[in-house]
């Protein structure tokens, strides 16, 4: 069976390019552009991992995290925070909410993708 990963990222060469890498990995790939989208998303599909951005417009990505950490149909879900905010507070918050990890932008693709595939192993 296919894993599932949401990708929610309002920066779209980002999203483009993660949407393809791991559709190649022959995961079933979502796509949210905003931490409102991803909600709406995340009601109807039970992702294996969410790739989230943290600062995004209408719902950031703390936000975001809270709502899958608090649902119940959602609870065995992995979140990757991948963000620019790379201060030791900005991690510590992160990883403080329930992130399973922290990655920094800029990122290397192929760091994501084994990254990604040893959380869901």
């Amino acid at each position: 069976m296919k894993k599932k990963i949401l990708i929610v990222d309002d920066e779209p060469n980002i999203v483009m390019t993660l949407e393809y890498t791991f559709k190649k990995q022959d995961f079933e790939v979502f796509i949210a552009r905003d931490g409102s989208e991803a909600l709406h998303i995340l009601e109807s599909n039970c992702p294996d991992i969410v790739l989230l951005d943290i600062m995004m417009p209408d719902v950031d990505g703390y936000q975001t995290l809270k709502y899958i950490k608090n649902k119940e149909s959602l609870k065995d879900t992995k979140v990757v925070f991948l963000t620019a905010k790379n201060k030791a507070s900005d991690i510590e918050k992160g990883l403080k909410l329930g992130a399973d990890k922290y990655l920094t932008k800029p990122f290397s693709v192929k760091k994501i993708v084994s990254e990604v595939l040893e959380l869901l192993n």
